[in-house]
């Protein structure tokens, strides 16, 4: 057993029976004879773990026929370029919701690309809020309409989606994927980083309408052509092994506690008991976000001063509570709270804060 509670906001806490896995697994994968991480990708034992991780992805996730799945390197950060390459025309438009820093990376690379339509600024609010997803409505022939599903740095996320008629809908899901529900349906492109809750870092799930790729630019190089990675099922070139086996097995897991929704109950269970901490401390512990979007993976919050917060991250790392520091870019604290970390590690965070708020406040 590990001693430490894990709250790193990426690479994340995975669940202790899939490192296990991987352990017992990692020099003679099922009997093969060789690992799964020297196997070429053209045979077994990959297509049979790669086939099985797909489809426990369509299953879990309830992804409709006519949508694509696969993977690709580069994190979300190689998407905000692909996408705008590849589906903003160079006499279009594409709406962005700037909501907090990944949001405002990709509207950067995809204001480098074609012209982009600020739909949403939350600089106002310094990203502590969303607008009403009913109210959201795409400009007037736009390409495509882009959000950011969760801020990991903010700690704030969308609760419900827009509606966005013909407009295709594109989300960056890497820190919430599997963690509630979603109506595939109403989008034509979900991705994400898988190291926040389906594995380690290493590879980006891509879930595309098919119908997307007929509205590609053309001429891109090989590896930006998303219609190539679909063609060959994510296998072009050889992809990410270690971290889609990985995921395969956390999907396993998740599949084994009661999959999209058994994710979403522990999600609201954990994020209530810090969030009725900090609700309950009279002041002392406070969150900047507005309240009908925070986020249930990553909760951000400030003590009374910054001594006070770095004497909170000696004494936590002291009871094996690590990667409590906030963001470099926005400082404070932050508690991620992924569906791998156990319930009982977020009440020890939960009994800490009260305990360092009574010998404290």
């Amino acid at each position: 057993m590990r001693d430490k509670k894990n709250f790193f906001a990426g690479p994340s806490v995975l669940p202790l029976e899939v490192l296990e896995a991987l352990q017992s697994d990692l020099l003679d994968y099922k009997g093969s004879g060789v690992s799964m991480i020297e196997a070429s990708h053209r045979g077994e034992p990959f297509e049979g773990m790669y086939n099985e991780t797909l489809s426990l992805l369509r299953e879990l996730m309830n992804i409709p026929a006519d949508y694509d799945i696969f993977f690709l390197g580069g994190g979300a950060t190689l998407q905000f370029t692909m996408i705008p390459m590849n589906f903003l025309p160079p006499n279009g438009v594409a709406d962005y919701i700037k909501s907090g820093t990944w949001a405002n990376k990709a509207t950067e690379d995809a204001s480098k690309l074609g012209k982009v339509n600020l739909y949403y600024d939350g600089s106002d609010n310094k990203f502590t809020s969303l607008p009403e997803a009913s109210s959201v409505k795409p400009s007037k022939n736009s390409s495509y309409l882009y959000l950011c599903s969760n801020e990991t740095i903010g700690g704030i996320e969308w609760q419900d989606w827009p509606e966005t008629g013909n407009v295709p809908l594109i989300a960056d899901m890497s820190s919430d994927l599997l963690s509630r529900p979603v109506p595939v349906e109403k989008f034509s492109m979900i991705y994400g980083g898988v190291q926040k809750n389906l594995g380690p870092a290493g590879a980006t799930l891509i879930i595309m309408k098919k119908e997307m790729l007929e509205r590609q630019n053309k001429n891109l190089t090989a590896y930006m052509d998303y219609s190539l990675h679909a063609k060959n099922d994510g296998l072009y070139n050889t992809p990410p092994v270690f971290s889609i086996w990985a995921v395969k097995l956390v999907l396993e897991w998740i599949k084994k506690n009661g999959g999209a929704v058994g994710m979403e109950k522990r999600a609201s269970l954990k994020s209530s008991i810090i969030y009725d901490t900090i609700d309950n401390s009279g002041g002392f512990i406070t969150s900047p976000v507005d309240k009908a979007y925070r986020s249930k993976m990553n909760i951000v919050f400030r003590l009374q001063s910054e001594e006070l917060e770095k004497k909170f991250l000696s004494e936590a790392k002291q009871h094996g509570m690590l990667g409590l520091k906030g963001h470099r870019s926005v400082g404070g604290l932050r508690a991620s709270v992924y569906n791998s970390l156990p319930v009982e590690d977020v009440m020890a965070l939960s009994d800490f804060m009260k305990e360092f708020q009574r010998a404290n406040g």
